[in-house]
């Protein structure tokens, strides 16, 4: 299995925390799944873990050659509650599977500032 590409990105809490403040339900209509809402509505302050998957989201964009501009937000998914995982929908699925990728490697770390995220797009390339 081939390395098609690498991606990497930096989210600050307290945007993120700021963009909950301003319009929570905007801001999950546009950017998270059920899933990925869920499971940050089980702390006290979700900021942390919602901005590790808009951090996650980013870099699986970035891990594909294309941005938020091209695949919605919604289309690619961090799991949470063990080893994160990427589940990828509609337009984000599409330019995987035009990529030849078969797998996705993410890794996630976070703080009560930043969120960082590192993914490995994995597969055979088409």
């Amino acid at each position: 299995m081939d390395i098609i590409g690498l991606g990497i990105d930096l989210a600050e809490v307290s945007r993120v925390r700021r963009l909950l403040a301003k319009n929570a339900e905007a801001f999950r209509r546009r950017c998270f799944t059920d899933v990925e809402w869920e499971y940050a509505n089980r702390f006290v302050d979700p900021s942390e873990r919602l901005a590790a998957r808009f951090a996650g989201k980013e870099a699986v964009m970035k891990s594909m050659f294309t941005g938020w501009r091209r695949i919605p937000w919604k289309d690619i998914e961090i799991t949470g509650g063990g080893p994160p995982r990427v589940n990828l929908y509609g337009k984000a699925k599409t330019r995987a599977e035009l990529l030849g990728i078969t797998d996705i490697k993410i890794t996630i770390t976070h703080t009560g500032d930043n969120a960082m995220v590192f993914v490995i797009s994995q597969g055979e390339h088409a």
